[in-house]
């Protein structure tokens, strides 16, 4: 009795365990209790890990410029096609912590400024700062777009410009094009025009200073908000573009993400050296030293034409001025200096681009931008953010500087801003992780031990049926 006992209590409890493990992993209790307490953790004030992530990035961050050597200048003004040789890497390190930070609204907006400051890696460099490189006179080029409509003004500024040797295109120094020299022309222009800054770079006044006054939601009324951009420079809205929803800033600032985050769901982020907000979508899982994750990557429809992504046409600028996809005109952000960015060697734009000048090799592993994240916590695994900086070129009459240059689109540099969690980080995540998974699996782990004992019940059942129709002296006696 007491062995038949110990069976069917093995039977019912395997069922109870089976019944348990189901209900469990239909219920999600388990999972939803990470969540809440994800929800709860993640948010920015005094003494939270999210917080002091936010406030002071512990992962290295470097950013890395690549230029685009131009080859046959004189063949281009002729009217050629541009050849141009890609030129670095030449690797800054990055350091941004936020600053003059303020707590508002009881708590649930924080301000602050996000100050970079770039400083040289040799050992991670092709070479030198002092490097020279050839490509479009960008002060020169936006000199005769802002006074190519004056005729007069036109004419007088090309006489100039061929008196002092300014051509469309010049040699300098790495450090000179990123973070400024003084233009020659410029400061000859200041003299008429005092507000005029004669200093030029692509990233001048960008070292040791920021990008502006943020206001960011703390996630204390809602963990979706988490570092969400409240305002920009005292603004809720952009005003460089013709759609209400194109001059809408959407998102955080790239570097934090809201706690628990779904496949199917939409990213946006604020970029201030796009001067507009995008988005970015789940394309795979990733796994990045250990720690899983998901992948979000911007699709192409972010800089789709009008016939991909009609909801582009607020970009078009001026009104109704449309450039193909993949590309998108700053110029109006950019003190009206003929800027056009794009993804680097114009990886997911019009052909037509690539073709424009030889020497671009659009790859999707080295050009593409992405971003890994925690999906429970929302911290950034790993990121590069890949952007190219072009000049838009045209022949101009009144100009002779111009000659028959083609109207293109000419690559200048592209940058590549990477960073991958640190090793202390991942260790600190890391415990994290293995509790997720144990939680997680609980209910699956039930389930396998339910089967597992309803298992050996039937076998122990099937077992002693058979032994009583085989055992001898349990079959009845038969008489002739």
């Amino acid at each position: 009795m007491l062995k038949l006992c110990c069976v069917y209590s093995t039977g019912v409890l395997s069922m109870l365990i089976l019944i348990a493990g189901i209900s469990l992993e239909l219920s999600n209790v388990f999972p939803d209790m990470l969540r809440s307490f994800a929800r709860k953790e993640v948010v920015l004030k005094n003494g939270t890990d999210a917080f002091e992530a936010w406030k002071n990035p512990p992962p290295p961050v470097y950013m890395q410029f690549y230029f685009f050597n131009l080859t046959n200048p004189l063949e281009v003004i002729d009217g050629g096609r541009p050849a141009v040789v890609e030129i670095g890497p030449y690797t800054y390190r990055e350091y941004r912590p936020m600053e003059q930070i303020q707590f508002l609204d009881n708590y649930t907006k924080v301000a602050a400024v996000n100050t970079k400051t770039y400083i040289f890696q040799p050992n991670m460099s092709r070479g030198p700062e002092s490097e020279l490189i050839r490509t479009v006179n960008i002060p020169a080029m936006t000199v005769m777009e802002k006074t190519k409509d004056n005729y007069v003004v036109a004419q007088l500024m090309s006489a100039y410009m061929r008196a002092k040797a300014v051509g469309l295109f010049s040699t300098h120094t790495v450090k000179e094009l990123l973070w400024g020299y003084q233009d020659s022309l410029l400061k000859d222009i200041k003299i008429l025009l005092p507000d005029t800054d004669d200093v030029f770079g692509l990233f001048y006044k960008a070292n040791a200073s920021n990008d502006g006054d943020y206001v960011f939601f703390t996630g204390q009324q809602n963990s979706e908000d988490f570092a969400r951009v409240d305002t920009w420079n005292g603004k809720r809205s952009l005003q460089w573009w013709t759609t209400d929803e194109c001059n809408m800033i959407n998102g955080t600032n790239g570097a934090s993400f809201h706690p628990v985050i779904n496949k199917d769901e939409t990213l946006y982020m604020f970029s201030s050296d796009l001067c507009r907000s995008l988005y970015a979508q789940y394309v795979e899982n990733v796994r990045v030293k250990g720690i899983p994750g998901y992948r979000f990557v911007p699709p192409s429809e972010v800089f789709g034409n009008l016939t991909v992504n009609p909801g582009n046409a607020g970009f078009c600028v001026p009104a109704g001025n449309c450039l193909g996809s993949g590309l998108l005109n700053v110029s109006g952000c950019k003190k009206g200096a003929p800027i056009i960015m794009s993804s680097p060697h114009f990886y997911q734009a019009d052909e037509k681009y690539v073709l424009d000048v030889f020497g671009m090799k659009p790859k999707k592993e080295q050009h593409q931008t992405t971003i890994d994240i925690h999906p429970l916590t929302g911290i950034v695994l790993q990121a590069a953010k890949r952007l190219q900086i072009n000049v838009y070129v045209q022949k101009l009459p009144s100009f002779s500087q111009t000659g028959n240059v083609r109207t293109l689109v000419f690559p200048v540099v592209y940058l590549n801003e990477s960073v991958v969690i640190d090793e202390g980080s991942a260790k600190k995540l890391m415990p994290v992780v293995t509790e997720e998974a144990i939680l997680t699996n609980i209910p699956i782990i039930l389930i396998c031990l339910g089967i597992l004992l309803g298992a050996i019940f039937m076998f122990v059942m099937c077992r002693q049926k058979i032994q009583k129709t085989t055992d001898p002296e349990r079959q009845p006696l038969l008489h002739s």
